[in-house]
């Protein structure tokens, strides 16, 4: 029973990132980077990869230099990858690649754009039919017809 109620109880940690997201969605972009570098250096090295994964994922939206944005972006993807077992971070490859991909066109790197969006298309099969998953392959979709890769 208390396993259940554990499982049940909101990550406060995803809370918080979340509560920062709406602070970067309504502008406050340097505010938002300030308290998103503020919870990295509070959960460590040693943080749960999932909030860590997370974290720099949202992290890597808040750059302003293309090349920290692909830097916080790797981040992500190395922590997902060092949480493979988590359930939650396999919905989280497809939106993970598909930033790599960004990443690399807005750094004229079109064939590493193109391997990452291989694997974002590879990877969205996890996606459910919900509005996350219908706006990463939506984006998807978008990235492959700007790089002619449009089925």
């Amino acid at each position: 029973m208390a396993e259940q109620q554990e499982q049940a109880a909101p990550d406060a940690v995803l809370t918080r990132i979340g509560q920062v997201v709406i602070l970067h969605h309504a502008g406050d972009r340097e505010e938002a980077r300030r308290r998103l570098l503020d919870l990295w250096t509070e959960l460590g090295e040693d943080g749960d990869p999932l909030h860590r994964c997370t974290l720099a994922h949202y992290l890597a939206d808040t750059q302003d230099d293309p090349s920290d944005e692909l830097a916080w972006d790797l981040r992500a993807l190395t922590e997902a990858e060092s949480a493979s077992g988590a359930v939650a971070v396999r919905a989280l490859y497809p939106s993970l690649h598909l930033n790599l991909a960004a990443d690399y066109v807005k750094l004229d790197r079109t064939e590493a754009a193109l391997v990452h969006l291989r694997r974002a298309r590879g990877a969205a099969g996890v996606l459910g039919d919900d509005r996350y998953g219908d706006g990463v392959r939506a984006e998807i979709r978008r990235l492959e017809v700007r790089l002619g890769e449009g089925v």
